[in-house]
This record gives C-alpha cells, sequence and structure tokens, in this order.
C-alpha cells in the first residue's frame, strides 16, 4: 500500500490534507484560506461536512436579503467570497456562477455602483465564467460601468487580444489612457507589455514568410552561392533534354482498333443506328428539347376529388379544439419565471443541484439571459 492510500484510510487529519486534492482547486489572485480549503476538500468524503456547507451558503443568501445597511453591496460580495473558498473545485454545483448573475443584475441600473471598482470585479469574474464575455463587455460599455478604472480597459483589450484582434485591443489602451483611467501606471505597463508581445508576433510571422519563399535542397547540405547556381543550371539542362525527344523515336502514335465489333450490328434501320451512334451526335434542337413537349394545361380545371368524413357538414367556423392545461404545471412554471427574474437565489437557497446546474450551463452560454431588453446593448 502507498503513503497516500494509506493516510487515506487512517483518516487521520493533519491539516494539510489539501495537498492530496490540490489538483482540483482552483487558484484565486488573493490566496486561500487553508482551513477553508482543509473543510471544502473534506466534504467530498463527509456528509455532515457538505451539509454544513450547504447550510453556510443557505444563511449568507438569506443574510442578503435580510440587509439594510448603507452598503447591500457588501453581502454579495460576503457570499462569493465564502463559495469561492468553500467551493474551491468551482463547478456548476457550486453555484458562483448564479450569484454573479443576480448580483450584478441587482445593482446594474444603481448609479452609485457604476464606478465602484468591487462591482466591476464581480462583472469581471462573471465573465471569467463565461464561454464568450464579449457580450458582458459590450454590455459594460453601453452602460458606462467601470470606464473610469484602468482593469476595465486591460481586460477587455486582452480579451480582444485573445480573439487575435490586435488593432481593436491597441486602440482599447489608447483609449483607456486617454480618458486618464486609475490607476494610470498600472495600465501604461500594460500596454507597453502589450505591445512587445505584438511585435513578437509580427515577427514570428515575418520569419514564417521568408521560410516559405526559401529554394528548396536536400537535407543536410550547405552550399556556396556559385555552386548552388551551378547545379541548378545542370539539373534544369538535364530536365531540358528528357523533354526533347529524339529523332529516332518519332514514330506516329497508334490508335488501337478492337477487331472484334461486329460491324454489321450498326447497319440497322435508322432508329437503331440512332441508339448506335447517339454518342456521336448532339442530336437535333427538338430531339434535344423533348421533356419540354407536353403542352401546359390549367390546373385550376383539374378538381381534386374530396374524401368524405364522418363530421362533413357538422363543423362551423366557430368551433375549436380546447386545449387542456394542467394547474401544478402551470403553477411551476410561473413559479420558475418568477425566480429567474427575482433575485433572492431561491435555487441556490434550496441547494437544488439541479436547477444549479442547468442555471448555469444556461449562464454560461447567454450571460444575459435574465436582464431587461432595455438594458442589452444595440
Amino acid at each position: 500500500m502507498d503513503p497516500e492510500t494509506e493516510f487515506l484510510a487512517s483518516k487521520k487529519e493533519t491539516g494539510n490534507e489539501w495537498e492530496l486534492f490540490k489538483e482540483n482547486v482552483r487558484p484565486l489572485k488573493r490566496g486561500r484560506n487553508i482551513r477553508l480549503l482543509n473543510d471544502a476538500l473534506a466534504s467530498h468524503n463527509s456528509f455532515h461536512l457538505k451539509k454544513s456547507l450547504l447550510d453556510n451558503r443557505r444563511r449568507l443568501i438569506e443574510a442578503i436579503d435580510k440587509y439594510e445597511g448603507d452598503d447591500p453591496l457588501q453581502p454579495w460580495l460576503e457570499c462569493i467570497k465564502w463559495v469561492q473558498e468553500a467551493f474551491p473545485a468551482g463547478g456548476d454545483s457550486s453555484g458562483l456562477v448564479v450569484i454573479y448573475e443576480q448580483c450584478v443584475r441587482r445593482f446594474w441600473h444603481s448609479q452609485c455602483y457604476k464606478d465602484d471598482l468591487r462591482y466591476l470585479n464581480v462583472w469581471l469574474e462573471y465573465a471569467e465564467n463565461c464561454i464568450d464575455a464579449q457580450v458582458i463587455f459590450s454590455f459594460l460599455d453601453a452602460n458606462d460601468i467601470g470606464k473610469t478604472h484602468s482593469v476595465y480597459y486591460i481586460a477587455y483589450a486582452l480579451h480582444m487580444e485573445s480573439k487575435s484582434k490586435m488593432k481593436a485591443a491597441n486602440d482599447l489602451f489608447s483609449l483607456g489612457i486617454s480618458r486618464n483611467a486609475q490607476p494610470t501606471e498600472k495600465l501604461k505597463d500594460a500596454y507597453k507589455k502589450f505591445l512587445v508581445r505584438s511585435m513578437r508576433k509580427t515577427q514570428v510571422i515575418d520569419e514564417d514568410s521568408k521560410e516559405n519563399h526559401l529554394p528548396v535542397r536536400s537535407f543536410g547540405t550547405v552550399l556556396a552561392r556559385e555552386e548552388n547556381r551551378r547545379q541548378a543550371m545542370q539539373s534544369s539542362d538535364m530536365q531540358r533534354k528528357k523533354l526533347k525527344p529524339d529523332g529516332n523515336h518519332r514514330a506516329p502514335f497508334s490508335v488501337y482498333k478492337d477487331t472484334n465489333v461486329d460491324i454489321t450490328s450498326c447497319h440497322q434501320p435508322d432508329n437503331s443506328k440512332t441508339e448506335c451512334n447517339s454518342w456521336l451526335t448532339l442530336g437535333a434542337q427538338a430531339e434535344r428539347n423533348k421533356e419540354n413537349n407536353a403542352k401546359p394545361a390549367k390546373w385550376t380545371s383539374c378538381k381534386i376529388p374530396q374524401r368524405p368524413g364522418p363530421g362533413v357538414g357538422g363543423a362551423t367556423t366557430s368551433d375549436h379544439i380546447e386545449v387542456f392545461i394542467d394547474e401544478e404545471c402551470a403553477e411551476t412554471d410561473t413559479t420558475r419565471n418568477e425566480i429567474g427574474k427575482s433575485s433572492n437565489l431561491f435555487q441556490v437557497k434550496q441547494g437544488d443541484g439541479q436547477d444549479i446546474n442547468r442555471e448555469t450551463k444556461l449562464l454560461r452560454k447567454n450571460p444575459l439571459r435574465n436582464f431587461p431588453p432595455n438594458s442589452l446593448p444595440r
């Protein structure tokens, strides 16, 4: 038995359990709390620890709804930070993407948070968890969110650089510098690094284009210029001699004729003769257009016979089929719509993993699916 398996079987606690599962931990810029990390990783094998994590998440969400202070964004930030620590592997079941979406949708129209760096960071973290962050950056641009901070232009420019849109990324850096986004030194430093990367990319492209135009030579030979030219001339002369036919070999090319063909088979009447030699001639115009010989007729003159049914003559225009609606299903759909539009995080609070996973996947594809139409960029 290897040491790792032996340690797991002994169920000992050393405070360094995270080293056994560190490949399942997503790194954070600010680092992690080792105590919360150990409890979160140990919850995979303990039902009670997992239940306590879900209960704590529910209490934090309830604290968001009950908050009555001057900074309603603060309980959201505390909840997001705790979920990042308690669910180190991330994933759809953590509910982090749903919390991001609920938070940014709660304050997108609030003027006091448009220039708040904390609120902008929530948007940027939400963009990192989506398939295409272009929709989010377009939304921030249309609603003037975070434009006074340099991190907005840096994140937007890096996203465009990842799509190989170097000119758009350069324009974003220039725009942020012209607007004096703070901190300016951080933005200028990021712009310098971007210019270095872009110059390296252009050099690599130029070297590749030059290599494609180099003359092809055999592997391992290094020839001087004159020797290379002499060998090229010799090879061209040899090819020219091969192409020139010798005078003794100018015999005409004989055409093969099959003597086994029955010549009398083609001496038939006119119609069989046409079939035998049909591939030799194109035929007359009338023969080529024979598929168009049918004369058109009025389609309105043809009547389609009707099949008499048992209800002929009994139905009227006012009759209609009544669609059955299940009241329980209708109430469920209404409740789900209200949950999607509200910001009380009902799904995450109840800990329904299936609903959380479904909503997370939808938000990854369309991060603004629950926003009102008038807030979307046009």
